[in-house]
């Protein structure tokens, strides 16, 4: 019983594992696509994003520079607990990293990764991409906005002094939320925020 027990819990986790095999890069050989997808999270107190974030927008911006991606779209909380998690990305990407302001779009009400994935699906038209966060939650992140119809490949960031209990906080935290992300799968659920369509990231791919 406590196997069978097991099994059924490790299941979502090891769905996002599975269905991530083979989609996930490292900076140095990830593919080329026009939209690069940030995944917000947590903005330091003086407005700076804080280390796990500025990763994933270095390797965004790197991502821009080397002509692998053509726009990025930050997705997160604009009314998070720790400040506009979208308008600390657009402003440390442009004015910090010097990514060109016309190739940033924010999506708001990213408020989880599912909703992320499922809200540049449909608000923002977004059909093929990469997708970049920490390695603990990249497998989770390729998994959804795959599943949720989006050509996806993921490209891991680094987080620099995030500290190993950090992360191993992190990956047990992961573990749990692979349960939620299966459930919303299996569910359908729609976003939290509902919205109408968005041209910005098809306008941002013409100018």
């Amino acid at each position: 019983m406590s196997i069978l027990l097991t099994c059924l819990v490790s299941a979502p986790w090891a769905w996002t594992v599975l269905t991530a095999t083979g989609h996930r890069h490292d900076l140095a050989d990830a593919p080329a696509a026009d939209v690069v997808l940030v995944l917000g999270t947590a903005v330091a107190p003086d407005g700076l994003p804080e280390n796990r974030l500025e990763g994933r927008l270095a390797t965004a911006a790197e991502l821009v520079k080397s002509g692998r991606a053509r726009v990025v779209l930050v997705s997160g909380d604009g009314n998070g607990d720790s400040g506009d998690e979208p308008a600390a990305m657009t402003s440390y990407l442009t004015e910090h990293l010097g990514v060109d302001p016309a190739r940033v779009v924010a999506d708001p009400s990213g408020l989880d990764t599912y909703d992320s994935c499922i809200r540049a699906r449909d608000v923002y038209d977004v059909r093929t991409a990469l997708v970049v966060t920490q390695p603990y939650h990249l497998s989770r992140a390729v998994t959804l906005c795959r599943t949720l119809g989006i050509d996806t490949e993921g490209v891991e960031a680094r987080c620099d002094n995030c500290g190993t209990a950090l992360m191993m906080v992190k990956q047990a935290r992961e573990y749990v939320a692979c349960s939620k992300a299966a459930w919303d799968v299996i569910t359908r659920r729609d976003p939290y925020v509902g919205s109408p369509a968005s041209p910005e990231v098809t306008d941002a791919l013409q100018s």
